[in-house]
């Protein structure tokens, strides 16, 4: 149990990314060699491909947050030690959360009104709450993944090491996979 959550932790937005985005590929694919050889277009395939689309940009709004990985300029927190660089870091990641946690009401409260509208999507049927979900779910993992980075950054700051959460624990698996995914410290 301890190594799926693990694996999950650590490679969940990449498996849903690639997921997603070898369906469009594939259903494009399929659309494009129905129309030219057969002759007869698919009336779904780019309703697919575009809500596969904006899950997968939500998506990766998640996955960046966990890679650290933003538009920054960090050259002038470069001057600082390690303990610095830390508190710099702190300081944005409060203000990334801040901003997320704004964001997450509004998400929820816009896929109430379309659950309670009852839309679905025109070629496919498909109820439009799973397209419109997708703020809700990335901003929320967002959210989480931010809290990660916060802690790994205080404990630099407080110079201690990663404490034991316990064999198994899911914070402990949580904590100790983000760390060893960090490398180096400019990566934090």
């Amino acid at each position: 149990m301890k190594k799926v959550l693990k694996y999950l932790e650590e490679n969940l937005e990449e498996m849903l990314m690639v997921l997603m985005l070898g369906a469009m590929a594939v259903i494009m694919g399929v659309q494009v060699f129905s129309r030219y050889v057969l002759g007869v277009s698919l009336s779904w395939s780019e309703e697919i491909t575009r809500y596969l689309f904006i899950w997968s940009a939500f998506m990766s709004v998640s996955l960046c947050t966990r890679k650290c990985i933003s538009i920054k300029i960090d050259q002038f927190i470069k001057f600082f030690p390690e303990r610095g660089e830390a508190a710099f870091k702190i300081v944005n990641l409060t203000f990334s959360f801040i901003y997320f946690a704004y964001l997450i009401p509004y998400s929820a409260a816009y896929l109430k009104t379309t659950i309670a509208s009852g839309q679905v999507s025109p070629a496919c049927g498909i109820p439009m709450y799973y397209i419109q979900a997708a703020p809700l779910v990335c901003f929320s993992l967002t959210g989480i993944r931010l809290i990660q980075r916060w802690i790994i950054n205080l404990e630099i700051i407080l110079k201690k090491k990663h404490p034991d959460l316990g064999e198994g624990s899911l914070a402990g698996s949580i904590t100790e996979s983000v760390t060893d995914n960090i490398g180096n410290k400019e990566d934090i």
